[in-house]
């Protein structure tokens, strides 16, 4: 099965508009499928902050200075961003380029940026209720024509409804990411165009396939209505010394395990063939090293697009 490629970057690690721009610029010529970022005020743990260029910006220049790629958060938490405000200016950015925008919506996880800006992160369960409640009032503003009510925990609405309508039918692609059977999948499998693994071998990703499968059948929708990606990170390097100064004392046997693709070339190629072969229609790679490395990620497009 062929597998298309795209570029994912962490848009707190250090993203500003001269980095933004240029790597915009790399993935259209390059020929990678799509471009996606994180959604974060701030690098995770207790490092020196660094600078974190704000999403919704940042893919409105990306909407109107591009012109072929595919892009979209991966994720964007309705933790601290409001489903509502989310869908209406998902709607605006999708139209702009054309309809090429693919949003990626979460439940929040960082604590360092809840504690940080006073957001309440709440406890897992009630996370997910929240995150729950999201999904549904972001596809039924996007989705439905007219006036949308809705009485949940934490968002109401009362014959709401966005003006102008998404000139793609149904708005943008919903994309719920994470690996979790219990409450991720049957997300969605209710609510998503798009499954989004994360950080998982080729085997696992087979499993987390049937998981969805069965759990769509339940929910009277086909295998094909959501589409199967995963983001995963990889490490490209030409030797060993370079391999260890990328790995920063990591442990290359307990990163492989995760699906984390390490090496040279021809396992760039290897690896993406074995993820292709376990269903994965696009996978996003996420590039970690320097940001300023244009010519490692022109590198990374050679080994992994041709």
């Amino acid at each position: 099965m062929s597998i298309a490629v795209s570029l994912m970057i962490e848009g707190q690690d250090g993203v500003t508009w001269p980095r933004w721009q240029r790597l915009a610029q790399a993935a259209e010529d390059l020929g990678f499928s799509g471009l996606y970022r994180s959604d974060h005020y701030t690098n995770a743990g207790d490092g020196p902050l660094r600078e974190a260029l704000e999403l919704w910006t940042s893919l409105t220049w990306l909407a109107s200075h591009t012109s072929r790629i595919s892009f979209g958060p991966i994720v964007s938490p309705v933790s601290f961003r409001d489903p509502r405000v989310t869908a209406w200016t998902a709607s605006a950015i999708d139209d702009l380029s054309g309809g090429r925008l693919r949003l990626g919506l979460g439940a929040g996880w960082q604590e360092r940026e809840h504690a940080m800006f006073g957001y309440d992160l709440l406890d897992v369960d009630d996370r997910f209720v929240r995150f729950t409640e999201g999904i549904e009032v972001v596809t039924r503003l996007l989705r439905e024509p007219n006036p949308v009510t809705f009485a949940g925990r934490f968002y109401q609405l009362t014959d709401a409804v966005l003006l102008p309508r998404p000139e793609r039918p149904n708005g943008p692609p919903i994309v719920i990411g994470g690996n979790g059977p219990k409450r991720t999948l049957p997300l969605a499998a209710r609510f998503a165009d798009e499954w989004n693994g994360v950080y998982i071998p080729p085997a696992t990703f087979v499993e987390r396939c049937a998981d969805l499968d069965a759990l769509l059948a339940f929910e009277d929708r086909a295998p094909g209505a959501v589409r199967r990606t995963l983001m995963n990170r990889v490490i490209l390097a030409r030797n060993g010394s370079e391999l260890e100064r990328k790995l920063k004392g990591g442990d290359v046997d307990a990163l492989r395990a995760r699906g984390v693709i390490i090496g040279g070339e021809d396992e760039v190629r290897e690896r993406l063939a074995e993820f292709g072969e376990a269903g994965v229609e696009e996978i996003q790679l996420q590039w970690i090293d320097d940001l300023d490395d244009l010519d490692g990620i022109a590198e990374l497009a050679r080994a992994a697009i041709g």
